[in-house]
């Protein structure tokens, strides 16, 4: 209790000397001096009272926290507050790079399982698969962990080892297997190839903005044309890519347009923050016919690069609208290892369109936060007088419908049904066709379908949970009785049947089942592959690039 009180102290302690210091060094610059002043002053107050007198003994980095992340809570999701245990996975996130086994994990049976290993990965060195189950790690159970609790004993410096107590997914014998922890790269160009009717276009899938993924981009490119020297445009595959580095974003676009171009600019609440981003040296190509594909999931880099590629004419946009994050974050370095990644300005794209969807600066009464308002969206014009518009994300030249995942392809997908049956499919086939070439047929369906008919994969459909949350009103409202025959033949009607469901969806479930038994073989690369087979979007692009003169007219004024 002593020790708890002593080392309370010791922390309140420092708290008033880092505000004191932080004070000193900003305060004489800050109009809001007093108020800042009066508020620290108040927290550290309370908190020396909550220690005196508070009944039990408190935590005081846990309190701490809590407040830092509450109030961060009141800015925007972007502005963080990175602990030391976090400070490694952040760092992945920007570098691609990190100290582990090399794969993927979920829960099986209660257990820890391989989920996806890498190519090339130690756990893919050590013989283990998809679906083996690891009991032990370095003598410890797994059973009943979380993947969070787990991950930091799978990561660790490369060259150390760490002991494996394996359920073999496909005999059930358990073994022990050991596992020497590497430095693991994570491409964000996990695939690239040639696409089209005669393999004439370039397809490149980027994930994220890390650390020299420009310079991936551009080796994979080149990959391409050395196969095929005479390539007649480029797809760049932006869609789920969450962003990154603004400076990567950058490289992107000189790869397609010459150098000394404004790609973006920002703007902050200090001078220091305002900053111009140009393009530097020779381009890759600054006139082969390109197309960038968004979704929803696009945000941030990912809008630099479509929106300047749009608002310079220089490439066709193709998909569905992007997410809308015109915000960037810079990140300080605190005490004690820790990381602030604040929000420190907004970016624009060169025709001065900021795309931010969300204003975060002027909340609701509830505390929500509403969108951009279409009233006070601005018309901009890109380099040849198209109108395009700000506060909401980029607006693709070509939209393509947001296709729905359905009930039953999330239960198949959240209760391991299509990954389970992907590995009793593994374990009956030694090898299968190429990615490009693979395709499951009818009696592959109807397999499945004998698999699963003995598995609980129950739901409720979205007109069933309504009608359910419906009912729960009207008994409170005291309406039920009036209308119950009502609800129970609507009821009956909105039942379903599981096994037409199955048959309903079929192509979707094949789609779903080939994409999980494909990794098994050919890992990433071979699934993302295998996709493109049924791809709306790349589909798309591929026919806005094989008619030249519809692919001028979208980038010309109508």
């Amino acid at each position: 209790m002593k020790q708890t009180i002593s080392h309370t102290k010791r922390y309140i302690a420092g708290i008033a000397l880092g505000i004191a210091l932080m004070l000193f060094v900003r305060g004489k610059d800050s109009e809001s001096y007093f108020e800042i002043s009066k508020n620290m002053e108040l927290f550290v107050s309370l908190f020396k009272e909550l220690n005196t007198y508070y009944v039990d003994p408190i935590q005081p980095g846990k309190i701490v926290k809590t407040g830092i992340n509450s109030m961060l809570d009141e800015l925007d999701p972007y502005t963080t507050f990175i602990t030391e245990d976090e400070v490694q996975d952040y760092r992945f996130q920007t570098t691609g790079k990190y100290g582990g086994i090399g794969s993927t994990i979920r829960i099986i049976d209660n257990y820890l399982a391989i989920s996806e290993p890498y190519e090339n990965s130690p756990v893919s060195k050590a013989g283990l698969k998809a679906g083996d189950i690891i009991l032990e790690v370095d003598g410890k159970s797994t059973k009943g962990k979380s993947i969070d609790d787990l991950s930091k004993f799978l990561k660790g410096s490369p060259g150390t080892q760490v002991k494996f107590k394996i359920k073999d997914a496909f005999s059930g014998q358990e073994s022990i297997k050991t596992v020497t922890r590497e430095e693991i790269n994570v491409s964000s160009v996990p695939y690239a190839g040639l696409v089209g009717k005669n393999n004439e276009y370039a397809y490149v899938r980027l994930t994220q903005f890390t650390e020299r993924c420009s310079s991936q981009l551009k080796h994979n490119l080149d990959s391409i044309k050395r196969v095929n020297p005479s390539i007649k445009g480029v797809i760049l595959d932006l869609r789920f890519n969450p962003g990154g580095l603004i400076d990567e974003a950058v490289n992107v676009c000189g790869l397609f347009i010459n150098g000394n171009q404004l790609v973006v600019s920002t703007k902050g609440k200090n001078p220091e923050w305002d900053k111009e981003y140009k393009t530097v040296g020779s381009p890759w190509d600054e006139n082969i016919p390109l197309t960038i594909l968004t979704n929803s999931s696009s945000a941030s880099a990912s809008e630099i690069v479509a929106g300047t590629m749009q608002d310079l004419d220089r490439g066709v946009v193709i998909g569905q609208k992007s997410f809308g994050k015109g915000l960037v974050q810079t990140t300080r370095n605190l005490a004690f290892n820790t990381i602030l990644k604040v929000t420190t300005a907004k970016y624009y794209t060169p025709s001065g369109r900021c795309i931010q969807a969300l204003d975060y600066s002027h909340r609701n009464e509830d505390g929500s936060v509403g969108e951009v308002p279409d009233s006070i969206k601005t018309k901009f014009k890109t380099k040849a007088g198209r109108i395009v518009m700000d506060g909401g994300g980029i607006t693709p030249d070509i939209k393509t419908p947001t296709k729905d995942v359905s009930k039953i392809i999330y239960v198949l997908v959240s209760k391991s049904f299509s990954f389970d049956f992907a590995t009793q499919y593994a374990k009956n086939h030694q090898i299968i066709s190429s990615p490009k070439e693979f395709k499951l047929n009818d009696n592959d369906f109807n397999d499945f379908v004998k698999w699963i008919d003995d598995k609980d994969y129950s739901y409720k459909s979205k007109s069933e949970e309504s009608l359910k949350e419906f009912k729960t009103i009207a008994e409170k409202e005291n309406y039920f009785n009036a209308i119950k025959s009502e609800y129970e033949n609507l009821q009956k009607s909105l039942a379903h049947d599981k096994k037409q469901d199955l048959i309903k969806n079929k192509t979707e479930i094949l789609q779903l089942l080939q994409s999980e038994i494909v990794t098994r073989y050919y890992y990433q690369k071979g699934r993302l592959q295998n996709q493109l087979n049924d791809d709306p979007e790349v589909a798309q692009a591929i026919n806005v690039l094989d008619n030249p003169g519809k692919y001028q007219s979208i980038l010309k004024v109508n």
